[in-house]
């Protein structure tokens, strides 16, 4: 398993290498609206444009524990913009661990979320609210349902924008340690950080870093923090990419991981008014 990590670092420095090089997709923006890993966990405020879709395609992340778990996650997502500065979605996590020589892999739920930006930024931040529902779907998935509630708060200054995530988990213990282990669906019950990004229009880029501390579902159990840096690069109208690399800087399992995501934005004639 040392050499798929090694692979896996391989494939994540080749990732940003063509983020790096890719010839600009000109006057896009879509690049600029980041999502909860992709590439970093702490997200903007902004939702999906209103009547477009957004199908994440590979977004992968694969975790190293000083312990030497091996665990991937693939999380197949669909958004929609439903409502003006509101969006929902539906995701797939399918995750495969490998602890001490034992392997099981399988589906981890079945996730339902909505997204609705409170606000225009002005000389206040733009703000959002978000709510979450991982339902009790596939053989890594939780006992029972676990809903979670998220504020989003995202400021942009001329050289930068800060982003500040608090995010709460509602649910029994045992329902939350049922969970696999993940950023995103496994056993966290609070989580709060903040991310900073820089945008370079004229490359259609974005290049991010955050520092986050988060609590597993035993409510007696220490923080944990972590840091992590991403780079998002918009290919095409249509494509964007994205990869990271983080640490758990406390803790007992102080582990690394990596993440990569392809997404393509797309819109069904359809679906706008008067067709």
């Amino acid at each position: 398993m040392n050499t798929v990590f090694s692979r896996s670092s391989r494939a994540a420095a080749i990732a940003v290498f063509f983020l790096l090089c890719a010839k600009p997709a000109g006057a896009q923006t879509d690049y600029y609206n980041t999502d909860a890993g992709r590439p970093l966990t702490i997200e903007d405020a902004y939702a999906t444009e209103r009547y477009a879709f957004e199908l994440q395609l590979a977004p992968l992340r694969l975790e190293r524990t000083r312990g030497g778990i091996y665990q991937w996650e693939i999380e197949p997502e669909l958004a929609y913009g439903i409502l003006p500065r509101t969006q929902i979605e539906i995701g797939a996590p399918f995750s495969y661990r490998d602890v001490g020589g034992s392997r099981e892999s399988g589906l981890a739920g079945i996730g339902l979320s909505v997204l609705h930006n409170l606000n225009v930024e002005t000389r206040i931040p733009a703000l959002a609210l978000s709510g979450n529902v991982l339902l009790p779907v596939g053989r890594l998935a939780p006992d029972e349902a676990v809903f979670s509630a998220k504020a989003i708060a995202t400021r942009t200054f001329r050289w930068a924008r800060f982003h500040i995530n608090g995010e709460y988990r509602f649910g029994s213990e045992d329902s939350l340690s049922s969970s696999t282990e993940s950023a995103r669906s496994g056993s966290t019950r609070w989580l709060a950080g903040i991310a900073v990004d820089r945008t370079f229009p004229l490359r259609s880029m974005l290049i991010g870093a955050e520092v986050f501390a988060r609590q597993a579902g035993i409510d007696d159990s220490d923080s944990e923090w972590n840091a992590a840096l991403g780079i998002r690069r918009q290919l095409s109208p249509a494509f964007n990419i994205d990869a990271g690399i983080g640490k758990q800087l406390t803790g007992d399992d102080r582990s690394w991981f990596v993440t990569f995501g392809l997404a393509r934005a797309f819109a069904v004639r359809s679906l706008f008014p008067g067709h």
